[in-house]
């Protein structure tokens, strides 16, 4: 089997499949029309976020029988096609989920406890105590939307603290000793914290807008380590600025790629962003959640052991 690598990853994925006897082609440079004109030789190839598969890519691929997904999501795969088509999709959310949860873990207790706020005014000579004074996460309610790898991972993390932890998922019996599965009602009603860990889907795109914000009975944190357009962020500047949202973990944004280099030499950079970038109870992260060097391993071995289940 012939195998296309579209992206680079770490060195065991190319050597490990050698090794099991595939042979593999690399191609990084290559236009999604120079990929296309000779997918046709390939019977499976691995991409990550490179460019997106949509039919017409599907359709050109004639002998394709796998896509392998270094990462968590396939939204940038056409799922539905490519089973109608007998395509195998790979993907690696047991790869990065730990990095996911232990970077979710991280941004909630630096916004508790204030310290990029701190950092940043201890390195300008302020010694300001009271103002820097924080919370403790135990005695709160943790809300996990999206009860799947990623938050299975964060809830684990959680278990040293003394906290509730609630989840809400479309799955039904998706709880386990580290989480209560309860309504979506039931969850606004009574969580401290929210976290995200859902795919980026129809149902999620725009979900964290305002009536859904306004639906919490508390005041509440939000840490976002899933998909950047689960939430409107002009919706989002409203709630921190009323109080509704007590502060945000951002490590995904509406605006990413090469749009977000774009906002800043421009002078069209939007006014809700203009805000998040300045808000001292807001923590900004470039897509990294899941990126550490461990995963970077782990994302690469996994995708390996399923093509080999499948292929071998």
């Amino acid at each position: 089997m012939k195998i296309l690598h579209l992206d680079s990853n770490h060195p065991l994925l190319l050597n490990q499949l050698n090794d099991l006897g595939f042979t593999n082609h690399i191609d990084y440079t290559s236009s999604k029309a120079e990929i296309e004109a000779k997918i046709a030789d390939y019977d499976g190839f691995i991409i990550r976020s490179r460019f997106s598969i949509d039919k017409q890519f599907l359709d050109a691929a004639t002998n394709l029988k796998f896509i392998g997904r270094v990462g968590a999501g396939l939204e940038n795969i056409d799922c539905d096609y490519a089973a109608a088509k007998g395509i195998q999709l790979i993907s690696a959310p047991e790869g990065n989920r730990n990095a996911v949860g232990e970077h979710a873990l991280g941004m909630l207790l630096s916004l508790f406890n204030k310290l990029n706020k701190a950092d940043n005014e201890v390195r300008q000579g302020k010694w300001l105590r009271e103002e820097n004074r924080g919370l403790e996460l135990d005695g709160k309610t943790v809300g996990l939307i999206g009860y799947g790898n990623m938050g299975k991972a964060f809830a684990k993390k959680l278990r040293g603290f003394d906290v509730d932890v609630l989840c809400y998922d479309l799955k039904d019996n998706v709880e386990d000793a580290n989480a209560k599965q309860v309504s979506l009602e039931v969850l606004q009603e009574k969580a401290d914290v929210l976290s995200l860990h859902t795919p980026q889907t129809e149902l999620t795109i725009n979900m964290v807008d305002l009536a859904f914000i306004n639906g919490f009975q508390k005041p509440f944190w939000l840490i976002n380590t899933a998909r950047g357009k689960s939430v409107v962020t002009k919706d989002l500047v409203s709630a921190l600025k009323s109080g509704k949202i007590l502060g945000a973990g951002l490590d995904v944004l509406e605006y990413e790629k090469s749009s977000f280099e774009n906002l800043f030499s421009s002078d069209n950079m939007p006014e809700a962003f203009q805000y998040l970038i300045k808000a001292k109870n807001v923590l900004l992260t470039p897509h990294v959640a899941g990126w550490t060097i461990e995963s970077n391993i782990k994302l690469s071995q996994t995708i390996v052991d399923k093509v080999k289940a499948k292929f071998c």
